[in-house]
């Protein structure tokens, strides 16, 4: 059973960084895609950004291109995500999730439990 788990959220101001964390566990494959989503308050959650392990492609969603970086460890199993010229409306929880499968879809089974982030005007 493949667990994930993250950390780095916290409270920074309009401007700042945070980098988050995610550690996988329980699954020996080397064929997996991850993503962050993130959930707003009375809003739906949205992909961040996702990291395909075989040949290490990523995607961004228009709103954090250039700001965020989604970037991956295998030797430590963890996912990162360093954010970057934070603003109030990435204000989210922000969770990590996993897929083994060879092509990176919208489609994930694995989820982390959350970190939240806010981020002050």
């Amino acid at each position: 059973q493949l667990q994930l788990l993250e950390s780095g959220g916290g409270s920074v101001q309009t401007g700042g960084s945070l980098r988050l964390s995610c550690v996988a566990s329980g699954y020996t494959g080397s064929n997996y895609c991850m993503a962050w989503f993130r959930q707003a308050p009375m809003k739906e959650r949205e992909g961040v950004a996702s990291i395909n392990s075989i040949h290490g492609s990523t995607q961004y969603a228009d709103s954090v291109k250039g700001r965020f970086t989604i970037s991956q460890d295998n030797t430590k199993n963890t996912l990162y995500l360093q954010m970057n010229s934070l603003k109030p409306e990435d204000t989210a929880v922000y969770y990590c999730a996993a897929e083994p499968t060879w092509t990176c879809t919208r489609t994930y089974t694995y989820w982390g439990q959350g970190t939240q982030v806010t981020v002050s005007s």
